[in-house]
């Protein structure tokens, strides 16, 4: 009898399905009995397949009832991964707050998220404002939706009252926190946790804060352009074999939380440590399906994926045990509700813990 083959659908943006569908990978999974096969968004999906797994990164409601509709009819067919699930992450606010809920414990290393707050109307932010919200400068300024598109990544660090000026609500205000210019960028692919080290935004110095222009524009904290800069005599990036990589045995924990809190197989999470406190991390940003043809070995990494969670090798989030321990408490701020018409998500006004805590990993 011949061996079975299992049939994988990806439903993928040009950009994506060019940098993430390599001949390398569609050969590897191949020699494993795994066919990668497009599927023609100009077609009803259930007119298609059979699939044994749909790969998925493509939104809006029509996308999400064809989804729902092929699932009803194929109630075997995996989904990766879940609309609902990835909904999450596209609101910075609601994206690091899973990270609030997390239980770990450890001795030597903590983790939490830096201080944020989103603001709905540009006439209310003011340095008052930021202290008010337990913010100084500098802070940078991201959009509130997360959806990928070039809008999303367009970012601000902002170092004065004048550069509040530039602020185009609706946006997430988020504490700087000095982090030796490196960023660690760990994905997750199912059980698999993989940590590359990239460069990113320099520290920025009190005596240094003053000469600063109002603000500097960026696109990406780990893609920081020279054209980016404002100045470059300001920033002096480190190099990157001068900083330690984290605990992998602390990476795979909070992978293996997060992807037990958000039900997501594939996504990662961006770790920066905090100048000020050696053992401690931030995460600042979780992606879904991110770029994993930058991460060495991605073949054969989605290739085992694939055919761990087709055979039933990938227990999933049942395997996942919670342990006990004392959680961070840092509830979110928001001011004014959302605007429809800018096509935001909402946000549901929370409560901010004015103590700041950690959470003990």
């Amino acid at each position: 009898m011949a061996e079975r083959r299992f049939g994988v659908g990806y439903a993928l943006a040009p950009k994506k399905q060019a940098s993430f569908i390599q001949a390398t990978l569609v050969n590897l999974a191949s020699e494993r009995g795994i066919d990668l096969i497009r599927i023609d968004t100009d077609k009803p999906l259930t007119e298609q397949g059979p699939f044994d797994c749909v790969l998925h990164k493509l939104y809006g409601e029509d996308w999400r009832l064809q989804l729902k509709e092929f699932s009803l009819q194929n109630p075997q067919a995996l989904i990766i991964d879940s609309p609902e699930s990835i909904e999450r992450l596209h609101n910075r606010i609601s994206m690091l707050q899973v990270a609030t809920e997390l239980d770990f414990k450890c001795e030597t290393v903590s983790f939490g998220i830096p201080k944020q707050t989103v603001v709905y109307d540009a006439k209310i932010v003011s340095a008052s404002y930021l202290e008010s919200e337990g913010l100084k400068f500098p802070v940078i300024a991201k959009p509130l939706v997360a959806d990928g598109s070039a809008k999303s990544h367009k970012m601000l660090l902002v170092f004065n009252k004048d550069g509040l000026t530039k602020l185009k609500p609706p946006i997430v205000l988020q504490e700087f926190v000095n982090h030796g210019a490196v960023i660690f960028k760990v994905y997750v692919v199912g059980d698999y946790v993989k940590c590359v080290k990239r460069k990113s935004l320099p520290d920025v110095t009190e005596e240094n804060l003053g000469k600063l222009e109002s603000y500097l524009s960026f696109s990406q904290v780990s893609n920081l352009n020279t054209c980016e800069k404002n100045d470059d005599k300001y920033y002096k990036l480190m190099n990157l074999d001068d900083a330690e990589l984290p605990p992998l045995s602390f990476l795979t924990d909070i992978a293996r939380g997060l992807r037990r809190a958000m039900k997501l197989h594939l996504f990662n999470f961006d770790l920066i440590r905090d100048n000020r406190v050696g053992n401690r991390y931030l995460i600042i940003d979780i992606n879904y399906f991110p770029g994993y043809a930058k991460m060495p070995n991605y073949e054969s990494v989605m290739t085992d994926f694939f055919w761990d969670v087709l055979n039933k090798n990938d227990k999933g989030f049942e395997s996942l045990q919670k342990v006990s321990c004392e959680k961070e408490v840092r509830m979110l701020v928001g001011n004014k509700g959302y605007g429809e018409d800018e096509g935001t998500l909402p946000v549901s006004p929370l409560k901010r813990e004015e103590k700041e805590n950690t959470i003990q990993v």
